[in-house]
């Protein structure tokens, strides 16, 4: 267990790499990893995941910048999607591509909050993964059942979002309909229905107390990419435990 909390913060460390240069269409392999500030170029001891920041109280050995609080944080918290993750599909296949998948939305979702944008080839990424896993599962299983699921909630979840966008007239973007298309793949009719809400009932809280407190106005775009990731994460985890309570109450 404590391996996979590892492996995640490692992973994570890779995604910083890729939420700071992909906005930028840099490569994200090449310069090798620099200070942003003096650009000098980082050693071993500066790139441990998380404790690097903490020997560093937070500041480039280099110059005495400080360094992004975002670093650990990615890191960490990936690290524990991944522990999440283990407990729910223990060392699978499944685990593998729901993994990859998470990686995924916590780019999207922090690349969407600093940018407002939500790149293509990360949504071409996540199609493709999705397309994988599903070959993946038919060549164990010899089954079609999750493939259908899978297309239903990519229908569902793009369609949605495009309805929404022209009712709304542009209260949405084609980005955040391509992603519910991406995440309708990896959760089905069902979860994607369910992220869908869970992003927009948590979208509309952190929504009405930034509005309240001022700290944004009416006019003010809030990315909703960053919601839907979150509401994913829940729908993904606890998606079951959430129907069973609701079909309880009925």
């Amino acid at each position: 267990m404590i391996y996979t909390i590892i492996f995640g913060i490692i992973v994570g460390s890779f995604l910083n790499v890729c939420i700071f240069r992909i906005p930028l269409k840099q490569s994200i392999a090449f310069p090798s990893s620099h200070c942003f500030h003096c650009h000098h170029k980082l050693g071993v001891l500066d790139l441990i995941p998380v404790f690097s920041f903490i020997f560093l109280k937070g500041k480039c050995r280099y110059c005495g910048e400080k360094i992004s609080i975002q670093y650990p944080m990615i890191e960490l918290t990936n690290g524990v999607l991944y522990l999440l993750l283990f407990l729910k599909f223990d060392l699978s296949y499944s685990f593998v591509f729901y993994a990859l998948f998470s990686s995924l939305l916590l780019v999207i979702a922090m690349i969407d909050f600093k940018t407002g944008l939500i790149p293509n080839k990360l949504i071409v990424f996540g199609i493709l993964l999705g397309m994988i896993y599903f070959m993946m599962d038919w060549i164990i299983n010899r089954s079609f059942l999750m493939i259908k699921d899978g297309i239903l909630g990519f229908l569902a979840g793009a369609l949605i979002i495009l309805m929404i966008i022209l009712l709304s007239r542009g209260g949405m973007g084609a980005g955040d309909m391509k992603l519910m298309g991406v995440i309708g793949l990896f959760l089905g009719l069902k979860g994607v229905i369910l992220a869908l809400f869970l992003g927009i009932l948590i979208g509309g809280i952190i929504g009405a107390f930034l509005l309240m407190s001022k700290i944004k106005d009416r006019k003010a775009a809030i990315p909703f990419g960053p919601f839907l990731a979150l509401g994913t994460f829940i729908s993904l985890y606890w998606g079951n435990q959430i129907f069973n309570w609701y079909l309880t109450l009925l």
